[in-house]
């Protein structure tokens, strides 16, 4: 799950925590063998302090799952977060004794085995929890603890039967100051089985990202417009639990339920989350376009930045046909360089926008007519594309056979690795055209029936360090697929957005964050971005679609740390045909996009940054007049460390006081003081909340700023009261709920 799908589905308990008055403190993920070590950072930040964690030490490829480094510790946080995790060892590796999800499903025998030597070399603590009875029921009703409970107590031991808080605090309260700490990864399992469905996990991957900016946009028109997300409220609890279930264990299609039952269940979670995102991102859209002023009769568009620093980019509107025009730039009254691009029947003109304010918008003017001729940009010919920066050379199956960087000595990226260059799915020929050339971009368009079909289209722009790798796969499949990356490098350190979390891909030993035991080590998590650098050099790639990668040769027991190759998972049964969904569900065509950017030496901010600008293009509308957003440009909010991002800009869950959401990350392990600024409003209050969204404490803003620290790599989140929403009125943009 991507670090804003986790937070999202845990909003459920965070509104019975506002609702109720109520405090959750225990966060579980169970019976999955792995665990990813960003994931407790982020339960850390919605309030939780405990976790217990019960394996299965089935379906795994795990040899030592159930041989934990400890039993009882501090599960600490890059940034320096802690939560107090009981996770016993499997000593009889049996889910229904103690390690599993189910220790206490035979109670006496489970408070037996406590007397065990194996267990109390691994437990020496006279405060042991046994928890969890039900397993795979779908009901547990027992009185077999409480008989347990009574019968085992005895004059050197009391059993107690109560909740599983009450043992974390006595626990810690005993043995808190002394407990080891451990902040580490142990990969991924049961998750892997999600590519299963690659394409409708992809799908979720994008709607998360797709929440970004239509929840941005409609932070702006709520500010002005305080019904704005009255009427919304049911399909936004269900997409957060749609979100949440989607991931659930029900991946591993291998219980009594057919197969064809979970993948439609399945689909229909992936529908109750993107059915939200995709009406709230149109509704917001259209919104706004009316809260912008607009003189004169010529149509305009706004161009919208959903990241939390200006960028400059292409940015596509749909004009509904292919007139002669051009566009204009009202901020500074200058044409702008444009192409039209795409398809017949769906042609949308592309325009060069540069400096988009963060988070707000810039507009631009349609003007009929030719334009005036830019020269400078990208050019495409043969199998090659050229730019300022870049020099590529494509092949007809769509594989990368040399990538120059001209500004860092014309050097070459491109190594051919395992048999496989550069965003390789497999050998093979093919056709290569040329496609939509013009001054803001160019594109080589690759045809390759094998080793499936497939159709890649590899896009430059002017003035850009950024490369887009379009990939769709036209065929269904059931085998391991995946997308090779050979670099020319030789001894490269590759780090990567895990979950919530930028960490080194090497065991902890060699000053990495994985765990030398208890981890699977082939197919790692792949968020926004994987990195591989060395001496002073590197490429990031992004992924906007795909999930998990693989180092080179590495295999469940090997992690490969010297074969400069990343293997990008297109999907498949990763654990054969009895675990995962056959034939990708029946699916038979994937989106699989990448964004690849060479640099000097790796800065994670920097990475972040670019993963973003890729995975979160500009979104445009169509300006129809208003009275409340300038007519030329307008940046709602703004921060003054390029290293810190706004992850999210929201309307808070609670819609009654017409609070705005903002939500921080530091991507360095520096500490950070960030100033955050808004545009065109105050703030009235401002408190720090739980990323869930319960109220913490109050803090210090004055006028329209507000400055706050962060210790490196932190998150954290903001609930902030703003003068000047408006009821339905003239001049408000209303939209629809759709």
């Amino acid at each position: 799950m991507s670090a804003e799908a986790v937070l999202r589905s845990m909003y459920y308990a965070g509104g019975l925590e506002r609702r109720y008055s109520l405090k959750f403190k225990l966060a579980l993920a169970q019976e999955n063998q792995s665990l990813p070590y960003g994931v407790g950072a982020l339960w850390a930040g919605a309030g939780a302090l405990y976790s217990w964690r019960g394996i299965c030490g089935c379906a795994s490829r795990i040899p030592d799952a159930w041989d934990r480094p400890y039993d009882m510790y501090w599960w600490t946080g890059q940034d320096g977060s802690r939560i107090l995790m009981k996770w016993y060892s499997q000593i009889r590796h049996d889910y229904y004794g103690i390690g599993g999800y189910a220790e206490a499903r035979s109670a006496a025998d489970a408070i037996a085995q406590t007397e065990s030597s194996d267990f109390q070399s691994r437990v020496p603590y006279s405060i042991v929890g046994l928890f969890g009875y039900g397993g795979d029921d779908l009901e547990s009703r027992t009185e077999a603890i409480i008989d347990a409970a009574r019968s085992g107590t005895t004059a050197d031991r009391k059993v107690i039967v109560s909740g599983e808080v009450d043992f974390f605090e006595a626990f810690e309260a005993a043995y808190g100051s002394t407990l080891p700490s451990l902040g580490l990864s142990f990969g991924n399992e049961w998750d892997l089985l999600t590519a299963s469905m690659a394409e409708l996990s992809g799908s979720v991957k994008r709607g998360v990202e797709s929440l970004r900016s239509a929840e941005a946009m409609a932070a702006l028109v709520a500010a002005k417009n305080a019904e704005f997300m009255s009427g919304r409220e049911e399909a936004r609890a269900k997409a957060w639990i749609s979100l949440g279930l989607y991931y659930e264990h029900d991946w591993t299609a291998d219980g009594p339920i057919g197969r064809d039952a979970r993948a439609a269940w399945e689909r229909e979670q992936a529908a109750g989350f993107l059915d939200y995102v995709e009406a709230l991102a149109a509704d917001a859209a259209d919104a706004l376009g009316g809260m912008i002023r607009k003189e004169g009769t010529q149509r305009r568009f706004f161009v919208f930045n959903g990241l939390s620093f200006a960028r400059t980019g292409p940015a596509d509107l749909d004009l509904g046909d292919e007139s002669v025009v051009h566009a204009v730039d009202l901020a500074g009254g200058n044409e702008v360089p444009s192409q039209w691009i795409g398809p017949a029947g769906a042609r949308r003109l592309r325009i060069w926008a540069e400096d988009v304010p963060s988070l707000g918008y810039k507009v631009f003017e349609i003007v009929p007519g030719e334009g005036q001729a830019f020269g400078d940009g990208p050019t495409a010919a043969g199998s090659g594309l050229e730019n300022s920066r870049y020099r590529l050379t494509v092949a007809a199956n769509g594989a990368l056979t040399s990538l120059i960087d001209k500004t860092l000595g014309s050097r070459e990226f491109v190594r051919a690795s395992g048999g496989r260059r550069m965003n390789e799915l497999g050998s093979g020929g093919g056709t290569l055209a040329v496609i939509d050339a013009g001054p803001v971009s160019a594109t080589l368009q690759a045809v390759s029936p094998s080793p499936l079909a497939h159709t890649t289209e590899v896009t430059i722009y002017r003035d850009s360090d950024r490369i887009d790798i379009r990939n769709e796969i036209t065929a269904g499949f059931s085998d391991i697929q995946s997308w090779s990356f050979g670099l020319a490098l030789d001894s490269p350190e590759v780090r990567h957005e895990e979950v919530g979390a930028v960490i080194t891909a090497k065991p902890d030993a060699e000053g990495g964050q994985y765990a030398s035991r208890g981890l699977r080590r082939d197919w790692l998590t792949v968020n926004h971005f994987a990195d591989m650098s060395e001496g002073g050099v590197g490429l990031t790639i992004s992924t906007a679609d795909n999930q998990f990668f693989r180092l080179g040769d590495s295999t469940p027991e090997r992690l490969d740390t010297s074969t400069p190759r990343l293997e990008v998972l297109a999907g498949g049964q990763v654990d054969g045909a009895g675990l995962g969904i056959p034939g990708q569900g029946g699916d038979t065509s994937f989106l699989q996009r990448f964004g690849l950017l060479t640099h000097a030496a790796f800065d994670p901010a920097a990475a972040m940054r670019f993963a973003l600008d890729h995975q979160n293009p500009f979104v445009t509308g169509e300006v129809t007049g208003g009275t409340f957003y300038p007519a030329e440009s307008f940046a709602f909010l703004s921060l003054d460390d390029p290293n810190v991002l706004v992850w999210a800009l929201k309307p808070a869950e609670d819609g009654s006081e017409n609070r705005t959401i903002v939500r921080l990350w530091n991507v360095q392990a520096a500490a950070a003081e960030p100033t955050l600024t808004l545009g065109d409003l105050s703030i009235l209050d401002a408190k720090s909340v739980s990323h869930i969204e319960t109220p913490i404490e109050s803090v210090a803003a004055q006028g329209s700023g507000m400055t706050t620290s962060l210790a490196g790599w932190q998150w954290r989140t903001f609930s902030l009261g703003l003068n000047g929403a408006k009821a339905k009125g003239k001049g408000v943009g209303r939209g629809k709920v759709r």
